[in-house]
């Protein structure tokens, strides 16, 4: 029993509420509310997040060394030496095979962006990341594979404003969470990370605020012709800056646990989803 428990923080299933990036285009599209829709993205859905956790066990084995020198992350089943690196390829494979299998029951241009995830992915956990800003962008077009997975499992095709607004929100939630990570961990920052010692005192911050802004502009070009959903632009602006509150004081940066842990974050987000969804589906 205590393996399997292991086993499923090494899976990381709290991770997974990315991979609802993938029902933003028929939400946002304004047809999520046929019964048929909301079914037929369950397969798509599972299949990026069992590619997704197979890419988290192969990030926590090459990082083992370097999250065992980490107050949180030295408790990673791996690095806590819980499950050996060997059993951890055996899982990440085979949730590699099963991804591959259910991309093939949905279409062939999501299973090409699958295995785009999938091979950046290991390009990051290789290399990338530890290649100052690069590692930001990184983080930034996986969220766009998964909006883009959404958009051909559901042949909808993503707009051009959503397509900024959702790069430029994970570029600020990347560069919020590495500054985060730059702030608790000091001097021996580095050490765990080799691209935090890179950075320049001060470029994590400006990066951030400048997305910021840029996201806030974005979001509300795309809503502001949406009719009532201009209204949503104070609660976008509020989430930002309560999100910037969080990584200043150093209560985290990772931005699942932020929504997950956030009280007002939580409800801002379900409030924004609440008011979205009323003038796309109510409104005239």
């Amino acid at each position: 029993m205590k393996f399997l428990i292991d086993v499923l923080k090494l899976l990381r299933p709290h991770q997974w509420l990315k991979n609802l990036m993938l029902y933003f285009p028929p939400f946002l599209g304004g047809v999520i509310v046929e019964p048929s829709v909301f079914f037929k993205g369950l397969i798509p859905f599972f299949a990026f997040c069992l590619a997704s956790s197979s890419t988290y066990i192969v990030n926590d084995i090459f990082d083992a060394p370097n999250d065992a020198q980490h107050p949180k992350k030295k408790l990673r089943p791996i690095a806590a030496g819980k499950i050996s690196p060997l059993q951890g390829w055996v899982l990440a494979s085979l949730l590699v095979v099963v991804a591959v299998f259910l991309s093939l029951q949905v279409t062939g241009h999501f299973l090409v962006v699958l295995a785009c995830y999938l091979l950046l992915s290991l390009a990051y956990t290789v290399k990338l990341k530890n290649i100052a800003i690069v590692d930001l962008f990184c983080i930034s077009i996986f969220f766009l594979l998964r909006l883009e997975a959404g958009g051909q499992a559901f042949e909808i095709i993503v707009s051009d404003w959503l397509f900024l607004s959702v790069f430029l929100l994970a570029l600020f939630l990347s560069t919020g969470k590495r500054l985060c990570e730059r702030n608790c961990l000091g001097k021996i920052a580095g050490d765990h990370r080799k691209s935090l010692q890179d950075y320049p005192e001060g470029l994590l911050d400006g990066i951030m605020y400048m997305t910021a802004a840029a996201v806030l502009v974005t979001y509300t070009l795309y809503v502001i012709s949406r009719h009532g959903m201009v209204y949503t632009v104070p609660l976008c602006c509020f989430g930002l800056i309560r999100y910037m509150y969080r990584v200043k004081v150093g209560q985290g940066g990772d931005p699942t646990y932020a929504l997950l842990q956030d009280p007002l974050l939580f409800g801002v987000g379900g409030l924004w989803t609440l008011m979205v969804g009323y003038w796309i589906y109510f409104g005239t």
